[in-house]
């Protein structure tokens, strides 16, 4: 067989295996812009200044060796705009090694120090300071939890109590970037966190369906806590917790104007470690509730269950969009090579990669993010994207491993200090 036989055969393997990779990609694709366009403009919600503030908070920050920034998000609680007779703020400083709680109780928080080498991580320390804060004389209405790394905005527990008011009992602010332009990494993945904050939880809020707990930056009514309980102690506990409500017929809300500022990796090795454990307790999660979500949206018609399923497939997706785009490259390359037209799997893999780039401008230019540096980001989001296919493949090759591993956090800055970059941008 000569050599052009050989690479026609090859280049219609190819092309198949391409053509099906891509109906999948353009199928999950449409129902994802179908439900982002109830997003695409942002409805006039009612002001968080027309409801009295009311509802007593317990503000809990996760700390594990959180020296450098821990001062940073104290302060930045402690000028909520909020009455603050309405709100304490506690730093568990978990399996602390260094001066985590001497820093935070001199900035005026009040420290709850845990030991326990075993049962080590957020889901575990939160559990445990959730009974304690059960047993408290303070009847607090609902929980805030918060990482030492976050900056909040002044306006958060204002609009936190609005939710409660309108009777949402969990709600998820929204996940913004305080170091956006520190690296290529750090830029990119701001940028996956505006457009999923826009594209994804903003549209699941608007048509009733749940939006997912993002680990930080969220409020839990403590009526919610005493009934169902925590229980979400794997790598993902905020992702557990999520899927535990849906299927008990409950859902997380959005809070589009309660912002948190939270500190992304600066190097792919860091993003690399912060994802891969990401990966591990989504597919943890997935083995435990898929099956479980998918039989109740079919037997309850529970178009919340669904959804939430669906999610639980993205990382699957991921990995078919990397291989789709190695497939794409090599099939363009054998066209040329053997002097033919592009194949229909090239030209939709060719607007797929478009597609998805044009509407990451759409939503980062529609959240007010767009700036140069960040259009620059932008264009190397498809190689970011990429380097999610290791990583997937990597977390769920180690789904059963559950040790917990501690991101460094370094980046201390102060609440004005980012709003004024924010507003500079």
């Amino acid at each position: 067989m000569s050599l052009v036989s050989n690479l026609r055969l090859m280049e219609s393997f190819i092309h198949y295996t391409g053509l099906t990779l891509q109906i999948i990609l353009w199928t999950i694709f449409i129902y994802y812009i179908f439900i982002s366009m109830f997003a695409w403009v942002k409805r006039k919600e009612i002001p968080a200044s027309n409801f009295k503030p009311v509802s007593r908070f317990a503000v809990l920050v996760a700390a594990h060796n959180e020296e450098k920034v821990i001062s940073n998000i104290v302060h930045s609680l402690k000028c909520l705009k909020y009455p603050k007779e309405l709100y304490d703020i506690f730093v568990i400083a978990d399996n602390c090694s260094d001066n985590t709680a001497a820093i935070a109780s001199k900035c005026g928080a009040k420290v709850c120090e845990r030991f326990d080498p075993v049962k080590r991580g957020k889901g575990f320390s939160l559990e445990w300071m959730f009974k304690k804060i059960f047993e408290m004389e303070v009847k607090y209405d609902a929980v805030c939890v918060l990482d030492a790394d976050n900056l909040v905005s002044p306006n958060f527990l204002m609009e936190m109590n609005k939710q409660l008011c309108m009777g949402h009992k969990v709600i998820q602010g929204y996940l913004d970037s305080k170091n956006p332009s520190d690296s290529w990494i750090s830029g990119n993945n701001s940028i996956a966190f505006w457009v999923s904050n826009r594209l994804f939880q903003l549209p699941r809020y608007y048509l009733g369906l749940s939006c997912v707990l993002g680990g930080t930056g969220f409020v839990v009514a403590t009526s919610v806590l005493k009934e169902f309980g925590w229980g979400a102690t794997c790598l993902t506990e905020d992702l557990e917790f999520s899927l535990r409500l849906v299927m008990r017929g409950m859902k997380v809300y959005w809070s589009h104007e309660a912002v948190i500022y939270d500190e992304k990796p600066l190097t792919i090795a860091q993003s690399w470690r912060q994802r891969k454990r990401w990966m591990q307790g989504h597919f943890d999660c997935m083995r435990r509730f898929f099956r479980k979500l998918l039989l109740k949206a079919l037997h309850d018609k529970d178009m919340v269950a669904f959804d939430s399923a669906l999610y639980l497939l993205q990382p699957l997706l991921v990995v078919i969009n990397g291989i789709s785009l190695i497939v794409g490259l090599i099939a363009m390359t054998l066209n040329l090579v053997s002097g033919g037209f592009m194949s229909l799997d090239t030209v939709l893999w060719s607007m797929f990669i478009i597609a998805l780039l044009y509407f990451n401008v759409v939503f980062v230019f529609m959240e007010g993010k767009m700036t140069g540096k960040v259009l620059k980001y932008i264009i190397t989001f498809p190689v970011y994207n990429l380097t999610w296919v290791p990583i997937v493949i990597s977390g769920f090759k180690d789904r059963d491993k559950r040790e917990w591993v501690h991101t460094l956090h370094t980046r201390a800055m102060d609440i004005n200090e980012v709003e004024t970059l924010e507003n500079a941008g």
